[in-house]
C-alpha cells in the first residue's frame, strides 16, 4: 500500500508538473506572438511616416510643385512596398480664414496615385473632423500624427472602407520652427498618406499571428461606440488574452490576442494518470518486475525530454520568423552563439564568429559592448555591417545585456535601413543636379556661391575665385531645325566636353535653357581667363551630328573675378551677365572680364529694368491705359477709337512710364512676351477696353520690331480673336518705320496675313526716316500716323505743315487714313482741320486713362 501512494503522489506530481510547463510554453507562444504583432503592427505605420518625412523634404527643397512633379516624388518612394493597406499621398493646400479665430480650410491640392482618387481634389480636410484634429496636432508637434478611423470617400459603400490618415505639416523655408507659434504660422499646408484598415492588418498579421491567434484591436482615443478598430472573431475571449499597446501618432490602440483554441495537451496528461496510475498498481501488486517499471519510468522521462525539446524548437522558430536581425553573444563578445535566419541571410553563416568581425569600424561595437555591460541598458546606432561575403549595408543597431540560463550574454538587434538612405541621397541629388546634364542646377549653384562668398568674408585671408557664365551663340537654330530632342542631346555631350576641361574643385552647373556657369577657387585672373579660354575653345571644337546635319556652336562667355569682401551674391551674378552681354556684343565666341565702367554700369541698369520687367510679367503688374483718337470731320454713327498704352506698377504703388524700361526689353529679347501679354490681354477683356463696352468701335496697338519678326505672331494673333471672339475689323497694329525696314519682305507678310483676316495696319511715326514715301509703295498698310515732330511744330514752322500737307495728300490718294499725333494746342487743330487729317490723338483731345478693368 505504501508504494502504491508513492506511486499514485508520483504520478499526480509528474502530471501537474507537465501541465503548469504546458501552460508556460503556450504563455511563451503567446507571448511572443503577441510581440510579433505588436512589432508588426508598427510597420505600415512608421512605413506611412518615412514616406511623408521624405515627401516634407521634397516640398523644403523645391521651388515649386505641380501634380506631375509630386506624383513621380511619390512614385519613386515605392510607398505600396513601405506600408500595406497603402491607399494614397496627398498634400492640401491651407488657405487662411477671413475670420481670425477660425481654423481656415486645407484643400487637397496634389494626390498620388490620381487615378479612382479624382473625389479628394480640392476636398477641403475640415469637413472630416477625425482628419482636421490629426492634422492640426501634426502642425503643433512635427511629427507624424494618425486620425481616428473614419469612411474613406473614394471608397464609400464598399466593403473594408474604413481607414486612417497620417498626417504630416509642411512649412515654408527656413529654420526649422521650434515653438507652437512659429509652426502655425510657418505652416503652407499638410502631406497625408492614407490607409485602408482593413487590408493593413490582415497584411501586417498574416501567418501564424492569425493562424494561432483571435485578434481585437481598438482605439482607446476614440469617441465611445466607435473604438472598435479590428476583430478576427465576434464572440469576446473564453480563455487568457494578451494586451500590447501600440502608440503612434497621438494615437494609442489596444490590441488583445487569445488563443483561437484551448492548447492544453490533455490526452498527454490523461496518458499520464492513466500510466501511473497503472505503474504503481503493477508496483504494488508485482514487486518482481522492478526491472520492467524502471523501463517503462526512462521511456516515459524520455518523452518527456521530447516534449521539452519541441516547446524550445517552437520558441527558436519564432525568433526566426522575425524581418530583424537577432544575434546572441558571449557576455564579452568574442563569440556569436545564436543568428536568426534574417541574419543567416545578410550576413551568412556567423555563429562561432567574433561580434565584431561584422562591423565595418569596430570601435562602435566596442563602444555598444561597453555601454550595454556598464548597466547603461539598450545602445542604439546607425553601424555599417560588413558580412564576409556580400556588399557591406547600413543598419540601425542596437546592443543590450541579457542573462541566459543565469549566465550574461550580449543581444544585438538590427534593422537594414540601405534602402532608406539610398533614397535619401536620390532625393537629395535629385534636387541639387539638373535632370538632363546631370551636373549642378541653379539653385545648388547659387547656394555654393553664397558660401563662397561668405568664405571669403569670414577669412581674413581668403583665396579668390573666379565666377564664369555664358551661354551658346546659335542654340536655337539646333531647336529649331532638328528640334528639341537634338538640342537636349547637344547640351549633354557639351556639359560632358567642359568637365573635361575643369581643373580640381571647379563646379560646373547649368543655369538656364542654354546657359552655364563655372565657380572656379584658388585662380588668380590669368589662371580664369585661361580656364574661360579652354571652355571656349572645348566648345568652338566640338562637332554636334544629329541624322543628316552637322552643327558646331560658340560660347560668350562672361568672367567675374571675386578678390574682394561685401560682395553680394545679386551683384556676382549681374558682373557675370554684364560682362557675358559685352561678349555677345563684341561678336560673340568670346571671353569678356568685367571692368567697373560707365558702359557696364548702364548694362547692369538695363538688366536691372529687364528683372523688374520679367517680374512684372509673372506678378501681373503690367497695366495698360488707352487714349482716344478724336475723329476731325466725325461721320453719323462714329463711334470711340483708341490706342493702348502700356505701363508698369511700381512696388511703392506708383507708374512706370514706358520710356523707363522699353530699352531693357529691346535688348534683353523681352518686348515677344510684353506684346503677347498686350495683345491677350486686350482680347480677352476687349468689352472692359472703355467706359462705352461693347461699343468700341476700333482698338490700337503696338507691335515691336522683335515680335513682328516672330514667325508665330500672326498664328498666336488670329488664335487669340478666335478664341475670344473679337471682330478682325476692330483691331488696328501700329508697326513702326524703323521696324518695317528691319526685314522688309518677313514684315509685309505678316502684314498681309493679318490683313486678309480684316485686321487694320497703321504705320507709326511716318516721315521720321529718310525713305517714308518710298515704303508705302511697298507695305500693305490701311492708316499712317504722321510723327510727332512734325505735328507739335505745326503753327511755327512752314516746312513742318508742307510734310504734313504732302502725307495727307499722299495717304488720301492712296485710299488710306491719316492720324496726327501729339496734338497739344487748338492752332494745331485747326490747321489739321484745314488740310484734310481724318484723325487726331494728343493731351488737348484725350488725356491717357486706366482701362476699365484695371481700375
Amino acid at each position: 500500500m505504501a508504494l502504491l501512494l508513492l506511486g499514485l503522489l508520483a504520478t499526480a506530481a509528474t502530471a501537474r508538473h507537465q501541465w503548469i510547463q504546458q501552460q508556460r510554453q503556450s504563455g511563451l507562444l503567446q507571448q511572443a506572438l503577441a510581440n510579433a504583432a505588436q512589432a508588426r503592427m508598427r510597420q505600415p505605420l512608421d512605413g506611412a511616416a518615412m514616406v511623408l518625412r521624405s515627401m516634407q523634404t521634397v516640398f523644403l527643397a523645391s521651388e515649386g510643385m505641380d501634380q506631375q512633379e509630386f506624383a513621380h516624388y511619390q512614385q519613386n518612394l515605392r510607398p505600396h512596398q513601405l506600408s500595406q493597406g497603402y491607399v494614397l499621398t496627398a498634400f492640401a493646400q491651407r488657405e487662411a480664414s477671413p475670420d481670425p479665430s477660425g481654423a481656415g480650410t486645407y484643400r487637397y491640392q496634389f494626390v498620388a496615385p490620381l487615378e479612382g482618387n479624382e473625389v479628394l481634389l480640392g476636398f477641403d480636410i475640415s469637413r472630416q473632423p477625425e482628419n482636421l484634429r490629426a492634422l492640426q496636432l501634426a502642425r503643433d508637434r512635427d511629427l507624424p500624427t494618425a486620425s481616428a478611423p473614419f469612411q474613406l470617400m473614394q471608397f464609400q459603400g464598399a466593403e473594408g472602407a474604413r481607414g486612417i490618415t497620417v498626417r504630416l505639416p509642411v512649412y515654408s523655408r527656413g529654420t526649422v520652427p521650434l515653438t507652437v507659434a512659429d509652426r502655425r504660422a510657418r505652416e503652407i499646408g499638410a502631406l497625408a498618406v492614407s490607409l485602408r484598415l482593413e487590408p493593413m492588418i490582415t497584411r501586417a498579421l498574416q501567418g501564424r499571428v492569425l493562424e494561432y491567434m483571435h485578434v481585437h484591436i481598438r482605439d482607446l482615443d476614440a469617441a465611445a461606440g466607435q473604438e472598435l478598430v479590428f476583430a478576427s472573431a465576434e464572440a469576446a475571449p473564453t480563455l487568457p488574452a494578451q494586451v500590447r499597446q501600440v502608440d503612434f501618432g497621438g494615437r494609442r490602440w489596444e490590441m488583445r490576442l487569445w488563443p483561437r483554441r484551448d492548447t492544453t495537451e490533455w490526452g498527454q496528461l490523461r496518458a499520464i494518470l492513466v500510466a501511473g496510475t497503472a505503474i504503481s498498481v503493477l508496483l504494488a501488486l508485482l514487486l518482481w518486475s522492478q526491472m520492467t517499471t524502471r523501463r517503462r519510468a526512462v521511456e516515459l522521462g524520455r518523452r518527456m525530454s521530447e516534449r521539452f525539446g519541441e516547446s524550445e524548437a517552437r520558441f527558436r522558430t519564432l525568433n526566426e520568423l522575425l524581418p530583424a536581425l537577432v544575434l546572441l553573444a558571449n557576455g564579452d563578445g568574442s563569440r556569436i552563439t545564436y543568428a536568426n535566419q534574417a541574419a543567416r541571410e545578410l550576413l551568412g553563416d556567423v555563429v562561432d564568429s567574433p561580434l565584431r568581425a561584422l562591423f565595418a569600424d569596430s570601435r562602435f561595437c566596442e563602444d555598444a559592448i561597453a555601454a550595454a555591460t556598464g548597466d547603461s541598458g539598450w545602445r542604439s546606432q546607425e553601424a555599417m555591417l560588413a558580412p564576409a561575403r556580400g556588399e557591406p549595408f547600413w543598419t540601425n543597431a542596437s546592443l543590450a545585456q541579457v542573462e541566459v540560463e543565469g549566465v550574461p550574454h550580449l543581444l544585438m538587434i538590427a534593422t537594414d535601413t540601405s534602402a532608406q538612405r539610398a533614397m535619401t541621397e536620390r532625393l537629395h541629388y535629385q534636387a541639387t543636379h539638373d535632370e538632363l546634364t546631370g551636373v549642378l542646377n541653379r539653385r545648388e549653384f547659387e547656394r555654393l556661391l553664397r558660401e563662397a562668398l561668405a568664405g571669403r568674408d569670414d577669412a581674413a585671408a581668403a583665396m579668390p575665385f573666379a565666377l564664369l557664365y555664358f551661354d551658346l551663340d546659335q542654340f536655337k537654330l539646333v531647336n529649331d531645325l532638328s528640334g528639341h530632342a537634338a538640342g537636349d542631346q547637344l547640351l549633354v555631350q557639351l556639359a560632358r566636353a567642359m568637365r573635361a576641361e575643369l581643373g580640381p574643385g571647379s563646379l560646373l552647373a547649368r543655369l538656364g535653357g542654354d546657359e552655364f556657369g563655372v565657380l572656379a577657387p584658388g585662380v588668380d585672373l590669368a589662371q580664369a581667363e585661361a580656364l574661360a579660354e579652354r571652355i571656349r575653345r572645348s566648345i568652338e571644337r566640338h562637332i554636334f551630328r544629329w541624322r543628316e546635319r552637322t552643327y558646331t556652336l560658340s560660347a560668350s562667355i562672361g568672367l567675374v573675378m571675386v578678390e574682394r569682401k561685401g560682395s553680394t551674391l545679386k551683384d556676382l551674378l549681374a558682373w557675370a551677365d554684364s560682362a557675358c552681354y559685352q561678349a555677345k556684343e563684341s561678336g560673340r565666341n568670346r571671353v569678356c572680364t568685367y571692368r567697373e565702367d560707365a558702359a557696364s554700369t548702364h548694362r547692369i541698369g538695363e538688366m536691372e529694368w529687364a528683372n523688374r520687367l520679367r517680374g512684372a510679367l509673372e506678378q501681373g503688374h503690367l497695366l495698360l491705359d488707352y487714349q482716344e483718337l478724336v475723329a476731325l470731320d466725325p461721320a453719323p454713327g462714329e463711334g470711340v477709337h483708341v490706342e493702348l498704352l502700356l505701363r508698369m506698377r511700381d512696388p511703392a504703388g506708383g507708374v512706370i512710364l514706358p520710356g523707363a524700361f522699353i530699352g531693357a526689353a529691346e535688348r534683353y529679347g523681352l518686348m515677344p512676351a510684353v506684346d503677347r501679354w498686350v495683345i491677350h490681354t486686350a482680347l480677352a477683356n476687349f468689352s472692359r477696353l472703355h467706359p462705352c463696352g461693347s461699343e468700341l468701335r476700333s482698338c490700337s496697338i503696338n507691335l515691336s520690331g522683335a515680335s513682328v519678326e516672330d514667325d508665330g505672331l500672326a498664328d498666336f494673333i488670329l488664335d487669340a480673336v478666335a478664341a475670344f471672339g473679337v471682330q478682325p475689323q476692330r483691331l488696328c497694329f501700329e508697326i513702326t518705320e524703323t521696324v518695317a525696314v528691319r526685314d522688309l519682305r518677313r514684315v509685309a507678310q505678316v502684314m498681309e496675313r493679318l490683313r486678309a483676316a480684316g485686321c487694320r495696319i497703321a504705320l507709326d511715326d511716318f516721315g521720321a526716316g529718310m525713305s517714308s514715301f518710298g515704303y508705302l509703295k511697298n507695305l500693305p498698310v490701311d492708316n499712317i500716323k504722321i510723327d510727332g515732330s512734325f505735328v507739335r511744330d505745326l503753327g511755327r514752322e512752314p516746312v513742318s505743315r508742307i510734310i504734313v500737307d504732302a502725307v495727307t495728300r499722299i495717304g488720301h490718294e492712296r485710299k488710306l487714313l491719316v492720324l496726327a499725333e501729339w496734338v497739344e494746342e487748338e492752332s494745331v487743330l485747326s490747321v489739321l482741320r484745314e488740310l484734310g487729317v481724318d484723325y487726331a490723338q494728343g493731351f488737348l483731345l484725350h488725356r491717357p486713362e486706366r482701362v476699365v478693368f484695371q481700375r
